[in-house]
């Protein structure tokens, strides 16, 4: 369990997960609570090994999920395992509601440090 800081990041832009500005032109900045849940969102998108700087982040999609139908119990567990790698979030629960031929949605709740209690959906 990761217990930090709720801390501000860059905004990304909802629908194509890329930064956007604000009014004033200037990369736009995601403060907390929605940082956190953003934070959240992008740790259950990241691919195992993804990330340059650390390569133990992330979900094994390639080695242990896509293409090798495992129990729901283990990727219901990985993604809760990537929302507490995320600093203040001290508690996650993932929720399957449709899985149709290769597609998977849900939503993980999440509690952040300061006991607010958000949800991301994936699929």
């Amino acid at each position: 369990m990761s217990a930090g800081p709720t801390m501000p990041s860059l905004l990304l832009d909802q629908g194509n997960w890329d930064l956007c500005l604000d009014a004033n032109g200037s990369i736009a900045v995601a403060r907390p609570p929605y940082s956190t849940a953003q934070s959240v969102s992008c740790a259950i998108r990241t691919v195992l090994g993804e990330c340059y700087y650390d390569t133990t982040l992330g979900i094994p999609y390639f080695g242990n999920i896509l293409g090798k139908n495992p129990p729901l119990t283990y990727v219901i567990s990985q993604m809760e395992a990537a929302a507490l790698s995320v600093p203040a979030v001290v508690s996650a629960t993932c929720t399957i509601s449709s899985v149709e031929g290769r597609a998977v949605t849900g939503q993980v709740e999440f509690t952040d440090s300061d006991g607010s209690t958000q949800t991301v959906a994936f699929g």
